[in-house]
């Protein structure tokens, strides 16, 4: 425990077994959990599949767990925030050519902002998920996060963008901890979450089917999935599209047939709404460049230096120099080349040994096999790094 804090802590707990965990551990610690479940479902998805973290099924499994562990509980509205901060943002990084990552942004925004503000006005100092990872408040003042010990299981790519002002509030208590310990605790302690399946999906996005939630969401908006054309590196047109929303980096389902190489996405044109493919090989990147960066406070005054990242949250991970270019930029140089970097996603930046750097938003890529002329992006290596 945390010497010199009060004892108060608020607990996300979104009905899984993680969180539920994390409530009984911390009361075993002689903390004074309130468990919170953030209710971000609109009025019409009431429907949506219980094993949703956002749905009524997850308030019901939590409001349960905490009558067992004897501590608080209560709901709060976030439905409003969530449509802005994470629905909004999901729908518009689609159609601006790019594949987002919702959770990073949650976990920003909501469970480590407005949860945070929720906790300092009910005298609490930190804020606690079930999330697997870990963080050491050093004696120096300086948090930082560190991968999980069950390493399949780590969800420090979804925690990067979270600033010393919030890792300095946070409490990760089953960090320690593999997936089966996890839930033989909740077993021992007799939490009905103790056997709950895994969420495999985006929570907010019933059956994996985003074109189908997109569409629905922006109903009646003119700039959502806007026709354009399908062209080949070469320029040449391929075909129509029925939105860059249908498309990610590598993708191959969709594409026109029939030629001699399998055809995959390898760049979207939001200015023309035109989707580029080409071959394989046209997907390997040697770098790219990364905004709106947030860097661990022990890198002060590096520009330069090495790490292992994360280009995606199931990368294997690999090698790279990141060079700082200001405040909120980087270009990022692949040890070796990567395929399907993709705008939108999160580059993250970790030591040999664990330790969380940084990281930040890709913006766009350079790659061995560069495509037609446009305006909207770099032909040439000098391009990118100016950015």
């Amino acid at each position: 425990m945390i010497s010199g804090k009060n004892k108060r802590v608020v607990v996300g707990m979104s009905g899984g077994v993680d969180s539920s965990v994390a409530a009984a551990l911390l009361k075993q610690q002689g903390y004074e959990p309130i468990g919170i479940t953030m209710k971000v479902w609109p009025q019409d998805c009431l429907s949506r599949a219980e094993d949703k973290c956002c749905g009524p099924q997850a308030v019901a499994d939590a409001r349960t767990v905490a009558a067992r562990l004897d501590i608080p509980h209560y709901v709060v509205d976030e439905a409003a925030d969530f449509e802005k901060v994470v629905i909004d943002y999901f729908a518009a990084e689609y159609r601006a050519g790019r594949t987002p990552n919702p959770c990073v942004m949650c976990n920003e925004k909501l469970k480590f902002g407005s949860l945070l503000d929720r906790a300092r006005r009910l005298g609490a100092d930190f804020v606690a998920t079930g999330h697997y990872a870990r963080v050491e408040h050093g004696a120096d003042g300086v948090s930082r996060l560190w991968r999980a010990a069950d390493t399949g299981k780590d969800q420090t790519y979804f925690l990067f963008s979270l600033r010393q002002e919030q890792l300095r509030h946070m409490l990760l208590p089953v960090g320690n901890l593999t997936k089966p310990q996890v839930r033989e605790v909740a077993r021992e302690l007799g939490l009905k979450t103790y056997d709950k399946e895994d969420s495999q999906e985006i929570c907010f996005v019933p059956g994996q089917d985003y074109k189908e939630f997109l569409r629905k969401h922006s109903a009646g908006d003119s700039g959502a999935f806007r026709p354009g054309r399908i062209r080949d590196l070469h320029g040449r047109d391929l075909g129509e599209h029925g939105g860059l929303e249908n498309f990610t980096i590598g993708q191959r389902k969709g594409l026109p047939g029939g030629f001699a190489q399998a055809l995959y996405v390898v760049d979207m044109d939001p200015a023309t709404h035109t989707v580029y493919v080409g071959p394989a090989e046209a997907l390997l990147a040697h770098e790219c460049l990364v905004a709106n960066t947030n860097w661990h406070p022990d890198l002060d005054g590096q520009d330069c230096f090495s790490a292992r990242i994360k280009i995606r949250y199931q990368h294997a991970g690999c090698r790279a120099t990141i060079v700082r270019q200001d405040a909120s930029r980087a270009r990022v140089i692949f040890e070796e080349p990567q395929r399907a970097v993709t705008p939108g996603q999160a580059m993250v930046a970790y030591t040999e040994d664990g330790m969380v750097l940084g990281g930040g938003w890709i913006q766009r890529t350079s790659r061995h096999n560069q495509l037609p002329n446009s305006s909207s992006r770099p032909t040439e290596k000098h391009e990118l790094v100016a950015g």
